[in-house]
């Protein structure tokens, strides 16, 4: 009950409630209330002055009325304790799955609210602050369009540092960036193609990369997990190039009972040495079927490919963002007729240089689509650095970026005074949040005229995005938007569902325990009884 968010004093007896407003209790008292005229003989004590018995006798009633409203409040507070102590049982569907899974009902949050309605419909530990894993990506890309608009863009701009003629720079070629979360190796080919239809060819000089945009400290990739070579490690950048990653594509040759293994780009930097072989095994894990060695700017990859899965796709960050760039560009500058000739460092734009050209990323409403629907970590913390450009002026922090996002949560009067952020996108073991401030987070994003560009950047469930392959078979398929967050001991969703109805029900489901990883099934089940549920009419009425 939100009524009851206070310090409630310990309950007091009724004997104690009665020796705080009466007398110390004696024979001589026994009955004297109940008697129409009380006299000092009856009442066993010596006769009192006039003035004297009248203030006993206002005493005594006073003393009557005081019990009375102890004892009602005693009352009260007997009705009302239960409430606060014992959460809100789970549905006996949910109570089956969750038992399934092994995990206690302590360990789960759930919190259940239809859209414009005045009390919840499910209430289940929600107000311990949890884990969200990736759902905390639901806060940052609310706050993105809020704060910076949905038709914010982030620029990349190419600077000449010394004297451009006949196409031949005789000086460095400075890149600056400003923290876009998707330059992709396409974007980054159609920049440089700009620049040489601005008459750059030749470059005779450095490659500068100006990164003072970012006041952040450098992220060790394997600080989160010791696996440096998984993208999702890879740390904010000011001019992060393609994701700081490689895209291997598996080929299977059934003929020749091999595997070719085809990168992009193909960095001469990295070196791939592959042993696969095709054999028998689920498609579905293909993944753990391999035995992947990264080293630095070295892949060995051993064990079996399962034989009929076609062609997959796997990503990994070898380099560091320094070689990595270099190394790009270095590759599609010569596929474009250019040439540089000296080497890459840091630095920033000098007061002389000029500027050449300026890329500009897709809107924020496009680019807050990849980080919900693919849980991209990379592109969630862009964004949250940005979100300084709300608070204070450049260079963005981390600081910066948190203290905008609390002066917004003030401003559309959220309060959520256990909230944890670390990065914005839920790849850390100290992000929290409760579960019914998750809700009401989606409560107040369903109000916004933000709303149709929100929703529409959350998985589909059965449909698109980290939901694509979840609940076949459901009813709740295409009936709903969802995020979708998991992590060693977490596994967590939330977001909106459509039940039977047509009404929007805000779904959170946060799990923190060592056997989440078996919870998908009790939080599928969550998703179909809020579907399923308004059928009967048994839920979510108002």
């Amino acid at each position: 009950m939100q009524l009851l968010a206070f310090s409630m004093p310990p309950l007091v007896s009724h004997s104690a409630c009665m020796s705080r407003v009466m007398p110390a209790r004696n024979s001589d008292f026994l009955g004297c209330d109940q008697q129409p005229e009380p006299t000092a003989a009856t009442c066993g004590y010596n006769a009192l002055p006039s003035r004297a018995h009248s203030m006993t006798l206002i005493f005594l009633r006073s003393a009557r009325r005081i019990t009375r409203f102890c004892l009602g409040l005693l009352g009260l507070l007997t009705l009302v304790a239960p409430a606060i102590a014992q959460p809100t049982p789970l549905p006996a569907p949910l109570r089956e799955a969750l038992a399934s899974a092994g995990i206690p009902p302590s360990a789960v949050g759930v919190y259940v609210h239809e859209v414009g309605a005045a009390r919840p419909l499910l209430e289940h530990h929600v107000d311990h602050p949890m884990n969200p894993a990736s759902t905390m990506k639901l806060l940052t890309t609310l706050a993105g369009l809020e704060l910076l608009g949905p038709n914010y863009t982030w620029r990349t701009e190419a600077w000449i540092d010394g004297t451009l003629s006949a196409e031949v720079l005789q000086g460095n070629l400075v890149l600056k960036g400003y923290g876009d979360p998707k330059l992709t190796i396409e974007d980054l080919w159609l920049f440089l193609r700009e620049l040489r239809a601005r008459g750059l060819r030749e470059i005779h000089g450095d490659l500068v990369l100006d990164r003072s945009f970012f006041a952040v400290e450098p992220v060790d990739p394997a600080h989160f997990d010791s696996d440096p070579a998984r993208p999702y490690n890879v740390g904010p950048d000011a001019l992060l190039l393609n994701y700081k990653s490689v895209r291997l594509e598996f080929l299977p040759q059934e003929d020749s009972g091999t595997v070719t293994i085809l990168p992009l780009p193909d960095l001469p930097q990295i070196s791939i040495v592959n042993q696969l072989t095709l054999g028998g095994g689920s498609c579905e894990f293909w993944t753990e079927r391999l035995q992947a060695n990264p080293e630095p700017a070295r892949l060995t990859f051993t064990g079996v490919f399962p034989r009929g899965c076609g062609p997959k796709e796997k990503n990994y960050s070898l380099l560091s963002p320094n070689e990595y760039a270099f190394a790009l560009f270095q590759q599609l500058w010569r596929e474009l007729g250019g040439s540089l000739s000296g080497r890459v460092r840091d630095g920033t734009v000098p007061e002389s240089a000029r500027l050449l050209a300026t890329w500009e990323s897709a809107p924020l409403a496009e680019v807050i689509r990849d980080i919900n629907k693919f849980s991209n970590n990379v592109m969630a913390r862009q964004l949250f650095l940005t979100l300084s450009l709300a608070a204070d002026n450049p260079p963005v922090s981390t600081d910066k970026a948190a203290r905008a996002m609390r002066e917004w949560l003030g401003r559309s009067q959220l309060d959520f005074p256990e909230l944890q952020v670390e990065n914005g996108s839920g790849l850390s073991r100290n992000e929290r949040i409760s579960p019914r401030h998750l809700g009401e987070l989606l409560l107040y994003a369903a109000r916004s005229p933000l709303m149709p560009e929100y929703a529409g950047s959350l998985p589909i469930p059965g449909v698109d995005g980290t939901l694509r392959r979840r609940l076949f078979g459901s009813p709740a398929i295409g009936h709903g938007h969802l995020k979708t967050g998991y992590l060693d001991g977490v596994r967590a969703i939330a977001g909106y569902v459509v039940d039977s109805r047509g009404r929007t029900i805000v779904v959170v489901s946060l799990i923190n325990h060592p056997q989440a990883v078996n919870a998908q099934g009790f939080q599928e089940a969550v998703i179909e009884w809020v579907r399923s549920r308004g059928a009967s009419g048994a839920c979510c009425t108002r």
